[in-house]
């Protein structure tokens, strides 16, 4: 028995079965003059913002890394030590008790970051899902203490905060900062974005408001928990007006306020005042990077409606 072999390409290709070829991906089109000075011009703008907003930090950083051989006030100024050295650190913690200050700016900014997403959520929650007589006004109330500055009412805090007894303590820095309106409306409209037919489902299901408020609505804004964390952690860790106002005691002072004792003692040399900010620079560096996958995601929650 013979075999006649087939000549054509395409008949010999279907008989063995074999796969078409892909098809050609389109050409992309040469971008016309403008559109190349649209996106220069765009590029431009970022490179400009990147610059405004990272020039002070970078020059800061390298003038805490700066030695002896080095100058501040050199003309041009250059961001890279030629003698580059940590002493300027080290002489931070002998000036001041630095570990100490900082000890007491990480149990404030650690207390206020949990009381304002505890409470702020609370709030918020109530806000959202409770209706009742004055939620409205209610609403706009908290709307209105985002546009009160605070040192239109910090006196009479002081006051408040001397009749309690809590002048010169740390629980004095946290109790103005333990819960903000900020905080409150971030979870109101994160709460107000959720699927109502589960809440409706919990309630057919016996469920109470906390346990609506705690197992059903809080695992579902783990995004906005992280945003209220790391702006509670940054305002509390960057405050200086109230600490000043309310802390008398050395022992007692947040890293911001104690600062000012070595900006004050070595003004001169400033070198050592760059070491001191970058110390207190450096966590909220290091804790937005920690919880930035859920910062970026709790931005954008609440946008769309469940």
């Amino acid at each position: 028995m013979s075999v006649i072999e087939s000549t054509d390409p395409a008949l010999a290709e279907a008989s063995v079965g074999a796969a078409p070829r892909p098809a050609r991906r389109p050409r992309r089109r040469p971008m016309r003059p403008a559109g190349v000075a649209k996106r220069v011009l765009h590029y431009v703008v970022l490179a400009a913002v990147l610059v405004l907003l990272m020039g002070p930090f970078v020059y800061t950083l390298g003038t805490s890394l700066k030695g002896d051989a080095d100058s501040v006030f050199s003309y041009p100024p250059y961001f890279i030590p030629r003698d580059p050295t940590l002493e300027n650190f080290a002489k931070v913690a002998e000036i001041i008790p630095v570990w100490t200050f900082i000890g007491n700016s990480l149990i404030v900014a650690t207390v206020s970051t949990i009381t304002n997403i505890l409470f702020g959520s609370m709030a918020g929650w109530a806000l959202a899902r409770l209706r009742f007589r004055g939620n409205a006004s209610a609403y706009l109330l908290f709307l209105a203490t985002l546009v009160i500055p605070f040192e239109v009412i910090f006196i009479s805090v002081f006051l408040t905060s001397k009749q309690l007894g809590l002048v010169d303590t740390l629980a004095g820095v946290i109790l103005p900062s333990a819960v903000t309106g900020f905080s409150i409306l971030l979870f109101r409209t994160a709460f107000g974005s959720l699927a109502k037919a589960v809440d409706e489902a919990a309630v057919i299901d016996g469920a109470s408001e906390f346990q609506r408020y705690w197992r059903v609505s809080m695992p579902q804004v783990k995004g906005t928990m992280a945003v209220v964390g790391i702006f509670s952690f940054m305002f509390a860790w960057d405050d200086f007006l109230w600490p000043q106002i309310v802390l008398t005691s050395q022992q007692n002072y947040t890293l911001t306020v104690g600062l000012e004792f070595l900006a004050g003692a070595f003004a001169d040399d400033q070198k050592v005042v760059a070491a001191g900010t970058m110390i207190a620079v450096i966590p909220l560096i290091v804790a937005f990077f920690i919880a930035q996958k859920w910062f970026f995601r709790g931005a954008g929650e609440g946008a769309v409606k469940g």
